[in-house]
């Protein structure tokens, strides 16, 4: 699962990669976190936006000590097995489909209590699309999940699952074609073109970046 993920790129880079319009009235943040705003990319009345919403669909549950609903927490990532039963309306509907723009992801490596950031990117794109699905929410307006596949087996000792990372070519399909096509885009990313960069940062050190400066939380 990933729990964070880096954009470093600016608004505009991103609109230039992605063909879109380069006028918004947001930030983009560097780091993201579930239940925190990112970038994606999706199409609206057959043109390419870039839009802010949050990381992770709302997932309700209930206290079992009090009976009352506990806070809505995120479903930030959608298992690939599972895109035909229960997230098939979304993924199903090229409409709901978009990408997510990053330039590395973050695994937690270490022992329990003692784990640091292990940080993943894409050598051949050094702005690369995960794909992903998004809707409207009550609790948190438009959010975004990203879809996930098997590690390779070069990554699968850091962990056993993966973002599906596109290929730029296949960028159009994703956002365009039927679930049979884009079912077809759902793969591993070569391991070759991956690169590892181990660090001593704490995974619990979260920080939330925008273009004004960092913030602590």
């Amino acid at each position: 699962m990933c729990n964070l993920y880096t954009n470093k790129s600016t608004v505009q880079e991103m609109a230039a990669l992605f063909r879109t319009s380069a006028t918004y009235g947001f930030n983009a943040p560097t780091d993201v976190y579930p239940q925190y705003p990112g970038i994606v990319v999706r199409e609206d009345q057959g043109q390419r936006i870039l839009q802010q919403m949050t990381w992770g669909f709302p997932r309700h549950s209930v206290n079992k000590r009090t009976g009352k609903p506990n806070k809505p927490t995120a479903t930030n990532n959608a298992r690939d097995d599972k895109l035909w039963t229960i997230w098939r309306q979304w993924f199903t509907n090229p409409a709901r489909r978009c990408l997510i723009p990053f330039t590395s992801f973050a695994e937690a490596e270490g022992k329990p209590g003692q784990m640091t950031r292990t940080w993943i990117s894409v050598e051949d794109q050094p702005i690369a699309a995960w794909a992903a699905l998004w809707r409207p929410t009550v609790e948190w307006g438009d959010a975004y999940t990203g879809v996930m596949v098997d590690a390779t087996e070069e990554l699968f000792h850091i962990h056993d699952r993966m973002p599906v990372i596109l290929h730029p070519e296949a960028h159009e399909a994703w956002l365009r074609a039927d679930a049979q096509e884009a079912m077809a885009l759902v793969t591993q990313y070569p391991a070759n073109q991956l690169a590892v960069e181990r660090t001593s940062e704490p995974w619990f050190a979260r920080k939330v970046q925008v273009s004004d400066g960092p913030t602590l939380i």
